[in-house]
């Protein structure tokens, strides 16, 4: 199975988080998923680290593509047909990260890994 992770699973994966769910945590684990990370969730990382509202054990910069190496986690980039598809998806919520996460899982036919119950409004299969 293809995942999509979503920022915080990523963050709560990378950090052994406990509050990232059994489940998540299984599917991550499993060698037999390939597990993604959208370039928006980088950006998402990279203002919420600027603002302070997120501290990481090193440079963003360098923390990123380390932790997604150690733990063999593929970039997602962001590309114009994801782009556009947001334009399609119904006003669930405006958090443009997550209509943009979302219009990736559709377009790609990806799972997302996220505890953000409103993906499957979306026709996302959700792990959580």
């Amino acid at each position: 199975m293809r995942l999509l992770l979503d920022t915080h699973a990523f963050l709560w994966w990378v950090g052994d988080d406990l509050r990232l769910s059994r489940a998540a945590r299984r599917a991550i684990a499993d060698a037999k998923n390939e597990c993604l990370l959208s370039a928006a969730s980088g950006w998402e990382i990279a203002i919420k680290v600027r603002l302070g509202k997120l501290g990481l054990s090193g440079k963003i910069e360098r923390f990123i593509p380390e932790q997604m190496t150690a733990n063999s986690i593929r970039e997602l980039p962001i590309e114009i047909r994801h782009a556009t598809r947001v334009a399609s998806l119904p006003f669930h919520h405006r958090d443009p990260f997550d209509r943009l996460l979302a219009a990736q899982a559709l377009t790609e036919e990806l799972a997302i890994v996220s505890r953000d119950a409103i993906f499957k409004e979306y026709g996302i299969t959700r792990i959580w």
